[in-house]
């Protein structure tokens, strides 16, 4: 298996760079005050940011994106590895009751999941609908929850990797270090100011293994010349909305384009990432290149399907490793090729200690069964436990940070070639936890009353396991008490 990369950046260009070059990232924004990271980084120098030269800045920023995105993961794996309490693992495709209904579909040449699935009223999206296996007596097995850190692949066993990259891109003409304007006037004057003029575009870099945590950083740059702009040109340019959020208010690949008439030095440290420094960075944390590479030539993007059943993900949704359907042998198919996980995070009474609220997702109308409540949660990706994949998903879907909560158990529903892992998680003591829609996955995020959930919609799976995951919820509460 390729080795693991995390791309601290939501930059699109960043990101379709390393894809075209065989290197499909995950993508974990840092949230970086960049303000405040080079004035820390200047008062330790004893100087002023002005004092900063722009390659220092870049490079600055690049390590404080790259270093909050190498705590953010530390975070996981160690709420992750102080999981207590059991995991209980389910196979409902081994229960006889389903076997005997796949084999009467199959000597009918029908098929037992698709009648399920018409049955369903609120989504007909049949494909992506899980199968309901409530009344299901299904066989399980029940161990120690520390089975899934000790036998599965996940960040607390790596030796080498994730390998975490944080960049950052500054622009500088006439002396004057520009990041992203932000605003159309700022824009606009720049602009007028580069009509013709020469500059050098500036690319800080910094990776981390996560693994070993070993630090390699460099910086790339490019001298860059500018065609000249009129006016008209200006305000075409401006209206498309391009130049406002990129560093030095022009870009290579799109409408700018056209008014670079030269570049002297690497071009892919204009788009925002360059290939070969990076290239010699990871050499210097001892691994290869190629050892990156998780995406065939020529592969192609997999969409996420409509409750229709078409492919049209929201414009801001952006493929990960680990994301795209498996042919489940429940007859269905499912997103994940890792399999998938989500957190179900209880409130307790501090008085009582009894579960009083969980938290749960609206999903949103684009997703299969949009428009139904369930848990946050998504498909693991590479280099993950189904725990520490929970945990990832939740943070970036409706902000539960793992440093305010604790696992207490899971369960694991497993079709074979695809599995669901539920996290069993409370509130530590004297923290609280302020889950809120995080990206376009949601149409809403909260806390939900207990007693509440089954009167919500709920995703075919979660009606189908709430009651059993609701007593779960009140014994494993019951069991904290008496700690």
């Amino acid at each position: 298996m390729s080795i693991p990369l995390i791309l601290a950046s939501k930059s699109k260009p960043r990101r379709d760079v390393l894809y075209a070059a065989g290197v499909c990232p995950t993508i974990r924004v840092s949230h970086v005050d960049e303000p405040a990271a080079l004035e820390a980084a200047a008062r330790e120098s004893g100087v002023t940011v002005d004092d900063l030269t722009i390659e220092q800045r870049v490079t600055i920023l690049a390590g404080a994106k790259a270093a909050a995105v190498h705590r953010a993961y530390r975070d996981v794996a160690a709420t992750a590895s102080a999981a207590t309490g059991e995991r209980v693992i389910a196979y409902p495709l081994r229960a006889e009751s389903v076997i005997a209904a796949d084999a009467r579909a199959a000597a009918d040449g029908g098929d037992a999941g698709a009648a399920d699935a018409a049955s369903i009223d609120y989504s007909r999206d049949e494909i992506a609908t899980t199968r309901d296996f409530s009344g299901v007596d299904m066989p399980t097995v029940t161990e120690p929850i520390t089975n899934i850190i000790a036998m599965q692949p996940g960040l607390t066993r790596s030796t080498v990797g994730p390998l975490i990259v944080g960049c950052d891109s500054m622009f500088l003409l006439d002396g004057e270090c520009y990041g992203k304007p932000h605003s159309v006037d700022v824009a606009r004057e720049r602009l007028h100011r580069m009509s013709g003029a020469t500059g050098e575009l500036w690319t800080g870099h910094c990776v981390i293994d996560f693994a070993t945590g070993r630090v390699a950083r460099g910086a790339s740059h490019a001298t860059v010349r500018f065609g000249e702009f009129t006016d008209r040109d200006i305000e075409r340019y401006i209206a498309t909305g391009e130049p406002l959020e990129v560093a030095g208010s022009f870009t290579l690949e799109g409408f700018g384009g056209a008014f670079i008439d030269a570049i002297d030095g690497d071009p892919h440290g204009i788009i925002g990432i360059s290939l070969p420094l990076l290239r010699r960075l990871v050499g210097e944390l001892g691994v290869d290149w190629t050892d990156l590479w998780n995406v065939a030539r020529g592969e192609d993007l997999p969409g996420v399907l409509d409750k229709d059943g078409n492919e049209i993900p929201p414009k801001e949704n952006v493929h990960q490793p680990g994301d795209g359907w498996v042919d489940c042998a429940c007859g269905r198919k499912h997103w994940g090729t890792n399999g998938a996980s989500g957190v179900l995070l209880a409130r307790r009474d501090e008085a009582s200690g009894e579960v009083t609220h969980v938290v749960m997702q609206h999903r949103a109308k684009w997703s299969a069964e949009g428009g139904t409540w369930g848990i946050p949660g998504g498909a693991t990706a590479d280099g993950e436990s189904p725990i520490e994949g929970a945990l990832r998903e939740s943070y970036e879907e409706a902000n539960i940070t793992p440093e305010d909560i604790e696992v207490v158990g899971s369960y694991r529903e497993d079709h074979g070639p695809w599995a669901y892992t539920t996290v069993f998680a409370f509130e530590k003591p004297g923290h609280e936890v302020h889950p809120r829609a995080n990206d376009d996955e949601s149409m809403e995020i909260g806390w939900v009353p207990i007693d509440e959930v089954p009167d919500r919609k709920l995703l075919t799976a979660m009606k189908t396991d709430w009651p059993r995951f609701d007593a779960r919820l009140r014994a494993l509460a019951a069991a904290y008490r008496e700690r």
